[in-house]
């Protein structure tokens, strides 16, 4: 059998994985208003966010749910009601990892038990709002740098003052910094990578542009009540398991201005023995990336309720039954 292949009695890790800011697509959230308890809990967290949750995520246009105020309370509200339709539906196992993508991390930390699912949106609410604001500040963005060595790639961007914001395994390193550097990244002649695409985003997420941001979560997070992980929670940071509460939420204040090493979080997916992998809604980025990263891996996109099932047979899969 080929390495990172599997069988049916290989299977004996399961990741839940949940996604970032760009995921979102309009009218994903019409699917799962029919799910128990759902309209009362956005309703509830519309109210900590004050945003209409219901009309972002069934009637609003993708310009309208562009606004990184508005994505990223609604990306983690939509993964955090999935994750309690599948709590409801589906045994999830003891040994259960969960990981999260930039903003995708609140919701994993809420996963966790580190942090209530109402915390986890009202604050990915101040997270969004304020790296809105920082956008504002400065004209920065994003590029997205696809192939050559990715060493070779984070010292050539450092070149030109921009930083390797997301570093997304796959051949995929996402460059952030000022628009001027950015357009000189996308006009040159010679680079080590095959393709530099600038992106549609606000500003220069995950560096020291959002310092702002970082110091109103710092706020934010001193009214913010932790629990140590019930589960294994891996961190953007360095893609290590994180055992306290504290330091959790250390990390997700600091992650405003700091690289998210998603490759490291796939490393240690593939070291620690995840041969399943199920990511929430908005699904199919992070499943993406591990489709060529962790090449042989069964993955389940969890996109509409329905999908519930696909979990629930990988669930009996890895458990041999």
């Amino acid at each position: 059998m080929a390495p990172g292949r599997m069988t049916r009695e290989s299977v004996h890790v399961l990741a839940l994985l949940a996604p970032g800011q760009g995921s979102q697509s309009p009218g994903m959230l019409t699917p799962w208003l029919a799910v128990a308890d759902a309209r009362d809990t956005l309703a509830r967290w519309s109210e900590l966010t004050g945003l209409d949750l219901v009309h972002l995520g069934t009637e609003a246009d993708a310009e309208e749910i562009k606004d990184t105020a508005v994505t990223q309370p609604l990306v983690v509200a939509l993964a955090l009601l999935a994750f309690a339709e599948l709590e409801r539906q589906v045994p999830l196992p003891d040994d259960l990892v969960v990981a999260g993508h930039s903003v995708g991390e609140l919701a994993a930390a809420a996963m966790a038990g580190v942090l209530s699912p109402d915390d986890a949106v009202a604050l990915a609410a101040v997270r969004g709002r304020e790296m809105a604001a920082a956008c504002a500040l400065e004209p920065t963005g994003m590029a997205a740098v696809m192939g050559g060595d990715p060493d070779e790639v984070v010292e050539w961007l450092a070149g030109f003052d921009l930083t390797a914001a997301n570093r997304n395994g796959a051949g995929q390193i996402v460059a952030a910094g000022p628009v001027d550097a950015l357009d000189k990244i996308v006009e040159a002649e010679q680079r080590p990578a095959t393709k530099v695409i600038k992106l549609k985003v606000a500003g220069a997420f995950h560096t020291r542009y959002m310092s702002p941001a970082r110091d109103a979560m710092e706020q934010r997070a001193r009214d913010i009540r932790v629990a140590d992980p019930v589960r294994t929670l891996l961190s953007n940071a360095d893609g290590q398991v994180v055992r306290t509460g504290d330091e959790v939420l250390t990390r997700l204040v600091a992650q405003v201005t700091s690289p998210v090493r998603w490759d490291a979080c796939m490393t240690t997916m593939a070291t620690t023995g995840v041969d399943a992998i199920v990511e929430l809604p908005p699904a199919g980025t992070l499943t993406g990336l591990a489709k060529r990263e962790l090449k042989g891996t069964p993955t389940v996109a969890l996109k509409v309720p329905a999908d519930v099932a696909k979990v629930a047979e990988l669930n009996q899969n890895r458990s041999g039954s």
